[in-house]
């Protein structure tokens, strides 16, 4: 399977997406996976909004930031550079 290419350069809008993208594919996790296990948490977030927070053009909730952390086993801390 062939993986995608950003096409666009990471934005601005937070500093946590391409954290997120990276310990993702590091874990075999696809944003369809991820989106569903999201989705049992409670967190609505579409496929087109996942591509935006991980190509940092979308600001991330609070909530999405806890449910993402926890999903990838990794602290807010971490997410957002404050740990290696």
């Amino acid at each position: 399977m062939k993986m995608r290419i950003r096409k666009q350069p990471l934005g601005d809008r937070n500093i946590v997406g391409a954290r997120i993208e990276a310990k993702r594919k590091e874990l075999g996790i696809k944003q369809i996976d991820l989106l569903t296990q999201l989705q049992i948490r409670g967190v609505e977030l579409t496929a087109s909004g996942l591509s935006k927070l991980e190509g940092q053009i979308r600001s991330v909730c609070d909530y999405e930031l806890v449910a993402i952390a926890d999903i990838l086993g990794v602290s807010i801390n971490w997410l957002v550079g404050k740990e290696d």
